[in-house]
């Protein structure tokens, strides 16, 4: 019997949490059951590996980053101790496409003891852009993932005291998954960002929140100036700065910003799988 529901999730700029959150609540109220959260955005909450129980209902969120499962969180997201736990993979996209991520978070959570039984791919404000799905997850988003969530609890029902035979079947293509989506210049040639670090203008008051907020202890709290480790282009630091200071000036992470904002105008939408 399932008895509590968890929201779990990376979420440097809050998306992802968002709609995790919403979607494990709604799930939790209409089985009348026990909600939590673990959030495993930052460093110090990564200290303990993710660990669950047969009774567990598990939303799991993550942000796609080039199209897959941030590549930087494989190694702990390997440490899962589901112990037949249920669970829900969800990826969130800046609007371009979540290509094979979705796929790879189900099979990361099948192999660690969480058996999939639905999966939803949402849309999210790009952590490059303020334009590129600006404001998403936005009251249309919320209101599908209600009803997402609502669905997920009927299904729970339905499988009450077993263990589903085979994962959720999602778009994607099975391991071995495609190489990470890699962005190009006007002709054709490869743009590499994955060096590229943030910069801080004259207007930082030194507050020290860029520090705080990154998911990979990359920025020195002694200096904020200094990124003394591996950045990983979430977004936290520019999108959280109360005074606008942290920005890229990297030519071709520009030319791939920009590129992103005018090819992908349409508005995505949430596919869910059940």
């Amino acid at each position: 019997m399932i008895n509590k529901v968890w929201a779990v999730y990376f979420s440097a700029t809050g998306t992802t949490e968002k709609i995790v959150t919403k979607i494990a609540k709604t799930v939790a109220q209409k089985l009348g059951i026990e909600y939590g959260t673990r959030d495993f955005t930052l460093p110090v909450s990564r200290a303990e590996n993710l660990k669950f129980n047969a009774n567990d209902l598990v939303i799991f969120g993550t942000p796609v980053y080039a199209g897959r499962v941030p590549n930087l969180m494989l190694k702990y997201l390997a440490t899962i101790e589901g112990n037949d736990a249920i669970g829900v993979p969800v990826v969130l996209y800046g609007n371009r496409n979540y290509d094979d991520a979705l796929i790879e978070l189900r099979d990361i959570l099948e192999k660690g003891k969480i058996h999939t039984i639905a999966a939803a791919a949402f849309i999210g404000e790009h952590s490059f852009s303020y334009t590129l799905a600006k404001d998403r997850p936005d009251a249309d988003d919320m209101k599908l993932a209600a009803e997402f969530a609502e669905k997920i609890a009927d299904k729970v029902k339905s499988i009450e005291g077993t263990i589903p035979e085979k994962p959720v079947d999602v778009k994607g293509i099975p391991e071995p998954y495609r190489g990470y989506y890699q962005p190009r210049d006007r002709t054709g040639n490869h743009i590499d960002i994955r060096k590229v670090k943030p910069l801080t203008n004259d207007d930082c008051i030194d507050c020290l929140i860029c520090a705080e907020v990154c998911p990979m202890g990359a920025i020195s709290f002694e200096n904020v100036r200094e990124v003394v480790g591996i950045c990983i282009k979430c977004g936290a630091c520019i999108k959280k700065c109360p005074v606008q200071a942290k920005y890229y000036a990297d030519e071709g992470y520009l030319y791939h910003k920009q590129e992103l904002e005018e090819e992908y105008t349409r508005r995505a939408e949430p596919e869910f799988f059940i």
